[in-house]
């Protein structure tokens, strides 16, 4: 099971996708203190990898702290990060608290529209030197990229230059509108659009030494099976399943793009909110409405939750709706 926990709102960028609207610190973020004892919490609920993100969690201070007291408590910490700020001795300090992987992301190959997109000077170069310093004291590292339709075609050069630069996986993220992104909603790929990149990106992974995982694209495991592509993810959306995510002030949601509050750790320890939440309850039944409940890849893909939400007014058990496969009816009887 996987936690990701948004450390703090405060990041040194202004990212036009930002579904946590970060920039400047909240007040009333959790404490180091804080931190902890929801670690202990994450723990006890039988979680296995802890995400620290933001904001850009690498500007709160005890990061180290909190990455070192996390795999001291056997999780497997991990980080996403815009890549910016990890120098050589930061890279350094990572690998000794104990972290085990570095997501940094990238969302072109020309660093005049990463940088555009960030609205940071330099992003693209820094992030690419956060690479090299992970890479060159053996800190594995990933790339993520927020896909859209202005580089949905870079997709695939991006997966070479993660091969290319010693990179372990690839993640592309499919922009789902919450936070800033819902101003950019015209931007995402139309429902023609997502199934072929889908296809091409599950394609691409017969060609390809690394690891490949479409997200907010629960889609990919039904086709990763209708091409014969091997791949260890027999799941598509873990939201509230074996995924959920935590704010910086300790507000408990399925994931990050689904706006929905489970509860908070402050008012009630987290694995009693994990076990007993009635929106965690809800999707693990998988009663989902739409093309999405009658669908015969209803158990491995589910479609995904926050997209169902955003374009269902808010119904996160509804269909989802970019799928081109669920709304065909041909295709909605369970096997």
């Amino acid at each position: 099971m996987i936690m990701s926990w948004n450390i703090t709102n405060k990041c040194n960028m202004y990212c036009d996708h930002c579904y946590r609207d970060a920039g400047e610190k909240n007040n009333g973020e959790l404490t180091t203190e804080e931190g902890k004892s929801l670690i202990r919490e994450i723990s006890k609920a039988g979680f296995k990898i802890m995400i620290f993100s933001g904001g850009e969690p690498l500007v709160r201070e005890d990061i180290f702290e909190l990455i070192a007291y996390a795999n001291e408590l056997n999780l497997r910490p991990v980080i996403g990060t815009n890549g910016t700020l990890i120098t050589k001795e930061v890279a350094s300090k990572l690998k000794e608290c104990g972290l085990k992987a570095v997501g940094i992301s990238l969302d072109s190959l020309n660093g005049n529209k990463h940088d555009k997109f960030r609205r940071y000077k330099n992003a693209w170069r820094d992030a690419l030197y956060g690479m090299k310093n992970c890479r060159d004291i053996g800190l594995p590292f990933q790339i993520h990229t927020t896909v859209m339709d202005w580089n949905k075609d870079e997709v695939t050069n991006i997966i070479d230059f993660t091969v290319a630069m010693g990179g372990v996986a690839h993640y592309p993220f499919f922009l789902v509108p919450t936070g800033r992104g819902e101003n950019i909603a015209d931007e995402s790929l139309n429902k023609e659009e997502y199934e072929e990149l889908l296809k091409i990106i599950m394609s691409k992974k017969k060609e390809v030494n690394i690891e490949i995982k479409p997200t907010c694209a629960p889609q990919f495991v039904r086709i990763a099976k209708e091409l014969g592509v091997e791949t260890r993810f027999s799941k598509g959306c873990l939201a509230g399943t074996s995924y959920c995510i935590i704010s910086p002030k300790g507000d408990v949601q399925p994931c990050a793009y689904l706006n929905k509050v489970a509860g908070n750790v402050r008012e009630v320890p987290f694995s009693d909110i994990w076990k007993n939440s009635e929106i965690f309850n809800e999707l693990r039944t998988l009663n989902y409405g739409g093309s999405c409940g009658n669908c015969k890849y209803k158990n491995s893909c589910g479609g995904c939750r926050a997209r169902a939400a955003y374009y269902s007014d808010g119904n996160y058990m509804a269909g989802d709706s970019i799928c081109k496969y669920s709304n065909n009816e041909e295709n909605v009887k369970i096997q």
